[in-house]
């Protein structure tokens, strides 16, 4: 992972002491990020277990302050408890900024007016990261870096209590975006729920498939479905929170999956169908968020063995060959693996004939 980002020491002074509420993945990893940066932070989780681990991870102290002395508290809890987690702790820490994590901004604003509670001190944000695993076992501070941390502020909230919580991500190595919680809820049901369930749904489908057909699959299967691992329960509480959008994206998908099935049996309309696809996916960007270029696929077998990644690596360095993308897809029958590598389509018959010349094997 890339190292966090040197603080600014004004952003820690405006910052601490910080209180995290729940520790697990996300919020232990918040706590790993702050703490490495010099921010005294402080822990509780209603399991002291999780709290301890994350202490023990490097997140933060278990002793807690007076309930007056933190300026800023983030909910991390799982989603279904964050709106009363929000609400109990602007009603405990009278000084403090209120933040979460929660994935849906909506529902949590929702809740929260409904306690008519002063909410100028509540700013609701989402960091953008996260894995299949849980728990604060798997923290690590870096989480967060060069990723989007979104920041959902609301016309009652003061200028200094949002900038308290862009310093919150900025610390943590995130880039901010500013977004009304209506359009959050539809982007993240765009690039975030529906990814999630069309990875379910890929993962399910192999329920009908025959057992000894399981073998041949590839790196292209297991990355679709590598996310169908997370916790259920989280999902079931973030798909309900956001089913309204979500609902509006599944009844797209269902038009295409119709329009996909009518296009089978004619190759011309099946292509431009498979078109929008690469359109669609080429929309994303490149790295470091530039437009997304041409490239073509050079693919080396990569043997099992110490040193191997470096070695090549330091072949295609002596070429002078821009690596634009890569991915590894291992092979299941024996000790290798196969590095897709992304290069300008200019440059791909030279690097071919190197990677010959120097015992590489090609993959046609």
């Amino acid at each position: 992972m890339t190292p966090l980002p040197p603080a600014d020491p004004r952003d820690i002074a405006s910052l601490e002491p910080v209180l995290i509420v729940g520790t697990g993945l996300i919020g232990a990893s918040i706590g790993c990020a702050l703490t490495s940066q010099g921010v005294e932070v402080h822990l509780w989780d209603l399991d002291p277990a999780n709290a301890m681990v994350a202490a023990g991870r490097g997140a933060g102290m278990l002793s807690q302050l007076d309930l007056g002395d933190y300026r800023l508290v983030v909910v991390a809890t799982p989603p279904g408890a964050v709106a009363a987690t929000v609400a109990e702790r602007l009603r405990w820490h009278p000084s403090a900024v209120v933040t979460d994590t929660a994935s849906v901004k909506s529902a949590v604003l929702s809740a929260l007016r409904e306690t008519e509670l002063d909410l100028s001190r509540y700013v609701g944000s989402h960091p953008m990261s996260g894995t299949q695993y849980t728990g604060p076992l798997t923290a690590v501070p870096e989480l967060f870096v060069d990723r989007t941390w979104v920041v959902t502020p609301r016309p009652e909230n003061s200028a200094e209590s949002v900038e308290r919580v862009r310093r919150l991500a900025r610390l943590c190595g995130a880039r901010t975006v500013s977004l009304d919680t209506r359009e959050h809820d539809t982007a993240v049901a765009e690039v975030s729920h529906l990814p999630q369930l069309m990875s379910i749904l890929t993962a399910a489908n192999l329920r009908h498939a025959q057992r000894s057909h399981l073998p041949l699959a590839g790196g292209g299967i297991r990355d679709v479905t590598r996310i169908a691992q997370s916790q259920t329960g989280m999902w079931r509480q973030i798909l309900t929170a956001n089913r309204p959008a979500v609902r509006e994206q599944l009844s797209q998908v269902r038009e295409d999956l119709d329009t996909l099935i009518g296009v089978l049996d004619n190759p011309d309309e099946l292509e431009s169908f498979l078109a929008m696809g690469r359109a669609g996916a080429r929309s994303l960007g490149g790295k470091h968020g530039k437009e997304m270029s041409e490239t073509t696929t050079v693919v080396v077998e990569l043997p099992d063995q110490p040193g191997a990644l470096a070695r090549l690596f330091a072949d295609i360095d002596r070429l002078g060959v821009n690596i634009e993308d890569l991915s590894v897809e291992h092979d299941q029958a024996r000790d290798a693996g196969f590095l897709s590598i992304e290069v300008d389509p200019a440059r791909a018959d030279d690097l071919r004939a190197w990677m010959r010349e120097h015992h590489w094997g090609l993959r046609s």
